[in-house]
């Protein structure tokens, strides 16, 4: 019984530790399903560990069959009565002369001289073979033995001539390194005698060089102070100012540049840029790209409030020169409340062609409808982009890429009309600017700005025509140099 208790704890210790194993999982595997009714339960691509840890079974212990505990080997031995009486005397037992006693409970006697020969005799058959047999292979051990000694000898010699080579080889490089040291010295020589000249050449050029770097660390310095402060306007604002730039060309302001608007008197006044010769003037720049300076992948509060560079000087004492901006959708919306608006987008390649989409009718809603766009009576060179979407498609595709009636959207503010719950499934995120994405556009001027206009899929931060695209121009995979919006009040010329 306590062997079979000592078993039992055994197997029950062997249990646990196989228990423990099959719970010796990484946590990522907790989460795994079971499979649905149809499925393969098999095990999935993570190999050899099963689909649910929970659902692994415990391993059985198997039943195993006791150790013997009945049955005997040998039975008791018998005791001898006990002698009584008279006193035993000795028994002698006669030598029947031959290999054994008269009373085989005596055992066996040695045998004799003549019983040893008798059996020698016997024997003599068997063994004479064997001695011939060992005599044979001793002769031939003997002439494999000289031929061994013939073969040492020959390794003897071999071994002579190998080492008469080695000795040679030592010659040989011996005489290398010799000449290799004669290199060395004849190198050193001339290293010594020829470095310090150049060194003294070196020195000067690093001299020459650290006067250099001094001079662009004393450049650096003087930069960084003049940009301890925010950067300011240098030219000057020209006294003429209005509602908007038809006003300002109405009062005389006929030079395309920068200026001081104010739509309602209650608004602060603020800088944009009239551009007062293209098609009769007047027009109020709301948008520009042309180099890639200013990044218009921003959040919505940067498109609520506007962003970039108004306009600088090109050498004169006024700001004539336009920058990247964008104005702002409070400030658009209230351009364009202010009465009936139009809105001409003019577009430029890199070759140096130009088209043009002008809109008789323009409007943006105030920032509790999400700055909803609404356009009007096409005309112009470039493609109706906005009201009819990109040309290339057809049906439903076609109706997914017209950007009327669209509400605004940026990165952090999905109001695109891309029905999709995954977060990253957004127009903006995907096509680098803000605007009024449908799902997802035909036009993109707020794109990212790429050199050269053409870029591919690979270029693309998430593989989409992210570029500043016209598609009904140039196409998804054109980016083009120059776009600008500009809108001016609705007027008889």
């Amino acid at each position: 019984m306590p062997i079979m208790k000592l078993l039992f704890l055994f197997l029950l210790s062997v249990g646990i530790v196989k228990s423990q194993g099959t719970l010796d999982y990484d946590d990522e595997d907790s989460t795994a399903l079971p499979p649905t009714e149809g499925e393969s339960t098999g095990v999935d691509a993570r190999g050899h560990r099963p689909l649910n840890k929970k659902r692994e079974p415990f391993p059985s212990l198997k039943p195993v069959l006791p150790p013997p505990s009945s049955g005997i080997r040998y039975r008791a031995r018998p005791t001898k009565p006990p002698v009584t009486g008279r006193p035993k005397e000795p028994v002698v037992y006669p030598d029947n002369g031959g290999c054994k006693h008269v009373s085989e409970e005596l055992g066996v006697l040695c045998p004799t001289g003549c019983e040893l020969r008798t059996e020698l005799l016997k024997q003599e058959s068997t063994i004479k073979p064997t001695v011939l047999d060992l005599t044979d292979k001793v002769r031939k051990l003997e002439q494999s033995s000289s031929s061994i000694f013939s073969y040492t000898n020959m390794l003897d010699e071999r071994l002579a001539k190998r080492q008469k080579q080695v000795r040679d080889n030592q010659n040989v490089i011996s005489q290398y390194n010799k000449e290799v040291e004669e290199h060395y010295y004849f190198v050193k020589e001339n290293l010594d005698s020829n470095i310090p000249s150049n060194l003294k050449i070196l020195r000067g050029i690093v001299d020459i060089l650290h006067q250099k770097l001094q001079k662009l660390e004393n450049a650096i310095t003087s930069q960084l102070s003049e940009c301890r402060t925010p950067c300011t306007v240098s030219c000057n604002v020209p006294v003429v100012s209005g509602k908007e730039c038809e006003d300002i060309i109405r009062k005389g302001g006929d030079k395309s540049e920068m200026y001081l608007v104010q739509p309602d008197p209650l608004v602060k006044p603020y800088k944009v840029y009239c551009d007062m010769t293209t098609e009769n003037g007047g027009w109020l720049l709301i948008q520009n790209r042309q180099d890639g300076s200013v990044n218009f992948g921003r959040t919505w509060d940067a498109y609520k409030k506007g962003f970039g560079n108004i306009a600088f000087s090109g050498g004169k004492k006024y700001c004539d020169t336009p920058g990247e901006y964008w104005l702002g959708n409070d400030k658009i919306s209230q351009l364009t409340k202010m009465g009936p608006t139009e809105l001409l987008i003019e577009l430029e390649d890199w070759d140096g062609a130009k088209v043009k989409a002008h809109y008789g009718g323009f409007n943006i809603q105030g920032e509790a409808n999400k700055y909803q766009l609404s356009v009007s009576n096409y005309r112009g060179t470039a493609g109706n982009a906005l009201l009819e979407g990109a040309s290339q498609l057809l049906g439903e595709n076609r109706t997914m890429t017209i950007h009327n009636s669209m509400f605004f959207s940026t990165f952090d503010r999905d109001n695109d009309g891309w029905a999709n719950p995954d977060p990253k499934k957004q127009c903006s995120k995907e096509d680098g600017g803000g605007w009024w994405y449908n799902r997802c556009h035909s036009a993109n001027p707020n794109g990212r700005y790429y050199w050269g206009g053409h870029y591919t899929p690979e270029m693309a931060k998430h593989g989409t025509d992210d570029g500043i695209v016209w598609m009904n121009w140039k196409g998804s995979w054109h980016s083009l140099k120059k776009v600008s919006m500009k809108i001016r009040p609705v007027s008889e010329q």
